[in-house]
């Protein structure tokens, strides 16, 4: 991730129009840009998330999710702040003994929305996860949640002037890579049922050697 670039680019959100201003140019990202970037499109969903009124408890959702046993989750689940959590080390190393394949799967990928994609607590996955994990498979897209925390962390760093952003810094520098990277001609594959335009922006490669104090001239 390029840190001067993140932070020369949060410089220019407009929390009151929630929005970023590049020289009287307003730019925002949306749903549908979201969705493609993250290639959803391409599985059924139809619902945004929304927290339910009656879920299980955080205990009982890590069971189902790891498949482990009621004393390994009571042992291992933490708390910070007003919140209950896992840490991150609890579920590398269960995801490197598990003997089921599927649970490695999925607590890997609970680990990646945990840490990169809702990021609360450094190396530990927060209780709030669970929910929305275990409601990918019905139907419920994540997208309109991971922009709204992107929005509400960077409404609240900017009127701090300061403070750590809580959102998946990663999409956001790839959506912005999407609107200002500069090709010469499009390739046949980006039709292809199998393009990916993250997998694109990873391989491109890019200075890392650019100040915050240039990223600002050049914004």
């Amino acid at each position: 991730m390029d840190k001067h670039l993140f932070r020369a680019l949060a410089q220019f959100w407009n929390p009151a129009y929630s929005c970023f201003t590049f020289r009287g140019v307003d730019l925002v990202p949306t749903v549908e840009e979201y969705m493609a970037l993250l290639c959803c499109s391409k599985i059924q969903v139809d619902k945004a998330y929304s927290r339910a009124v009656n879920i299980p408890t955080f205990l009982k959702k890590l069971m189902n999710i790891t498949g482990m046993s009621e004393q390994w989750v009571v042992a291992r689940i933490k708390h910070k702040g007003d919140s209950k959590c896992i840490l991150w080390k609890n579920l590398k190393d269960l995801i490197l003994a598990h003997p089921n394949t599927k649970k490695k799967v999925d607590v890997f990928a609970l680990s990646v929305y945990g840490l990169v994609v809702f990021p609360k607590a450094l190396s530990h996955v927060d209780e709030a996860i669970t929910d929305l994990f275990d409601r990918l498979d019905k139907r419920v897209t994540p997208v309109p949640t991971i922009l709204a925390e992107t929005f509400r962390s960077l409404n609240e760093c900017r009127r701090a002037g300061e403070g750590r952003f809580i959102g998946c810094v990663q999409l956001l520098l790839a959506w912005f890579y999407s609107h200002f990277w500069k090709v010469d001609r499009v390739s046949y594959w980006v039709f292809s049922e199998n393009y990916s335009p993250l997998k694109e922006i990873v391989v491109i490669p890019r200075r890392d050697d650019i100040s915050e104090e240039k990223w600002m001239e050049i914004l």
